[in-house]
């Protein structure tokens, strides 16, 4: 089950967040209500995603105190904490892109340099950009509208309908597409979640000693270009588009990666 660890980790994590979310709406518990652009926690504690909160204020609208609170507290867990952790441990997409991407393993799909070819991973930085400015011109939270996201969240408690058509579609994009095509190359929440999570504390630190370079780690990494240490030094992982997976971890069998608490003296 080694191999298994994070994973298993990250399903139970999701699979309970939206449990949480479902009970609230069927059974009113308090534990964690209403979505995830605008959460509350034990009915005390608001939460709100930054980018949502950043697309109403581009609107125009005057947001109340507790949901500029929520931000900021979202902001401080992932800027001190988390790192890009919600893209893995908490986005309900995520377990559909994974489940993609482990069928384009198994049937063999993966062909990098067409993934790159018409498809930059900074493409997502540019929609994050122009989601803010269409929200400011039409006076409307643009990418929420369209957000799988949410999409998902409201169909498993609401019932999807043709919701379930933009879930597919993303699932069939990465699955013949794009390799890590919606949360590698699209997805405007990873690209926030990546500037706001670059100075976090947890990381994953790579051992170049133990390191066979089997590269196991870059073939399940859904952004392989962070490792680019394997097997040639021994530092932490930096880059604010690692998602704190751990998925590498898992696979290596060498143990030449694991979590560790950063040294901001050390690069």
């Amino acid at each position: 089950m080694k191999n298994l660890k994070y994973l298993l980790l990250r399903r139970v994590t999701q699979i309970t967040i939206l449990f949480l979310y479902f009970g609230a709406n069927a059974y009113g518990w308090n534990m964690l209500s209403g979505t995830f652009g605008s959460s509350v926690l034990m009915g005390i504690i608001p939460l709100a995603d930054p980018y949502t909160t950043l697309q109403v204020l581009a609107t125009g609208f005057v947001l109340g105190a507790d949901v500029l609170l929520g931000a900021g507290i979202i902001i401080l867990f992932y800027m001190v904490i988390g790192g890009r952790a919600f893209c893995s441990w908490v986005c309900p997409i995520n377990m559909v892109t994974d489940l993609a991407n482990w069928l384009r393993r198994k049937l063999n799909l993966d062909k990098e340099e067409v993934n790159y070819r018409f498809l930059k991973r900074n493409t997502r930085y540019w929609i994050m950009v122009l989601g803010l400015i269409v929200s400011a011109v039409l006076s409307i939270a643009a990418f929420e509208v369209l957000s799988p996201i949410t999409i998902m969240q409201r169909g498993i408690i609401f019932g999807f309908g043709m919701g379930f058509a933009v879930v597919l579609a993303i699932f069939l994009f990465d699955l013949f597409g794009v390799k890590n095509g919606w949360c590698g190359h699209l997805c405007p929440l990873g690209a926030t979640y990546s500037i706001i999570g670059k100075t976090s504390i947890i990381r994953v630190e790579h051992d170049h000693e133990a390191c066979t370079a089997c590269m196991k780690c870059k073939v399940v990494c859904p952004e392989n270009q962070v490792l680019h240490m394997v097997n040639k030094e021994s530092i932490m992982i930096t880059d604010g588009e690692c998602t704190n997976c751990g998925r590498c971890i898992d696979v290596c069998d060498d143990d030449a990666l694991t979590f560790n608490i950063r040294n901001y003296l050390k690069k």
